[in-house]
């Protein structure tokens, strides 16, 4: 190497150095996460213990057919349960022939309103939307004459959430883009300021301003002692046929944190998007195992509290079009 290329090198500031380092930190995080992921739904898919044949009246199957057309409803209440189906004002949107499980122009709805919130809600209150699905033409109030209980079901999801009150100044990014820099106490006194802030954790009440619905193209015939640990927590079963109804996922994997809006006094109206859409199992499960993986990186103390939702932005924008991890990210990419 030439003296001038050199000098040049060794000129390069400390600063950049260390945003290469903490970026290839970040980047071996999510390659871990997003290979733990993957790896455990195809090994526990095509490596698990093999089931024992069962017989076909011990089988469940999905209730409705592919492409079959929904009609759903959706309610705002402040109560957890619902069965004010004829309280037109809680009824926020409302749609018909929905084909499930297919990709099609009419399979994905969406809908965009403004909430004004109750003096409750902004302090500290609760608000649930109560989905609901039925065959087309069905009715889902179970008082209706004309309802039939295997031909409707519903889901629950708070609008709500409850997380610890930020503390400003002490936000710190993972992505190494901010160009301050941070002045160190001697151990002592870092000690010191740590031990007068630590008090009461604080929780505050913040909206989500997004409602995804997707409906799991699922038509897998479960055994009825043997549901796998992956998919039993989601499947709604009809205790009269023993047979299961459409899963209904809210799919929550994108509404990042800084999406929030904390509920208070001052707070006039909100904004609230809808969508409905189909979702491949595939995509699910993917889902599903990525969340799992950041939740054993939290308990082992791996990864703290809004460090996922920097993860997920920078393998969006930085790994996937780079392939910088050529089989998992694209494989995960693939089924987007």
């Amino acid at each position: 190497m030439s003296q001038p290329a050199a000098a040049a090198v060794a000129a390069q500031p400390q600063g950049q150095a260390a945003a290469g380092r903490q970026g290839g930190g970040l980047g071996q995080s999510l390659a871990g996460i997003v290979r733990m992921a993957v790896f455990w739904y195809f090994a526990s898919k095509f490596f698990g213990p093999k089931r024992a044949p069962t017989e076909p009246g011990l089988l469940m199957s999905n209730l409705f057919q592919k492409g079959e057309p929904m009609d759903m409803w959706m309610y705002l209440s402040e109560n957890d349960k619902f069965s004010d189906f004829g309280n037109e004002d809680a009824l926020i949107w409302h749609e018909t022939n929905i084909p499930y499980a297919v990709w099609t122009p009419t399979s994905t709805r969406t809908h965009t309103l403004t909430y004004y919130p109750t003096e409750a809600l902004k302090h500290n209150g609760s608000l649930y939307a109560h989905v609901y699905f039925s065959r087309s033409g069905y009715p889902v109030d179970p008082t209706d004459p004309e309802y039939e209980q295997k031909s409707a079901f519903g889901r629950t999801h708070p609008i709500v959430a409850y997380l610890r009150k930020s503390k400003a100044g002490h936000k710190k990014s993972l992505l190494g883009d901010s160009d301050e820099s941070e002045e160190k106490l001697p151990p002592k006194e870092n000690k010191e300021s740590e031990d007068k802030e630590e008090g009461p954790v604080e929780y505050i009440s913040y909206w989500k301003p997004n409602v995804t619905i997707n409906l799991v193209d699922d038509f897998t015939r479960y055994p009825q002692n043997n549901i796998p640990p992956n998919v039993a927590p989601y499947l709604n079963v009809d205790p009269t046929t023993n047979s299961y109804y459409p899963t209904v996922f809210f799919n929550e994997f994108w509404l990042l944190r800084d999406k929030l809006t904390a509920l208070n006094k001052t707070v006039k109206e909100l904004t609230l998007n809808l969508e409905v859409s189909p979702i491949s199992m595939t995509k699910w499960q993917l889902f599903l195992q990525i969340e799992q993986s950041f939740q054993v990186h939290r308990s082992y103390g791996s990864m703290l509290e809004g460090e996922a939702d920097e993860l997920k932005v920078y393998g969006s924008f930085q790994l996937c079009p780079f392939r910088l991890l050529p089989f998992f990210w694209t494989l995960f990419c693939s089924v987007w």
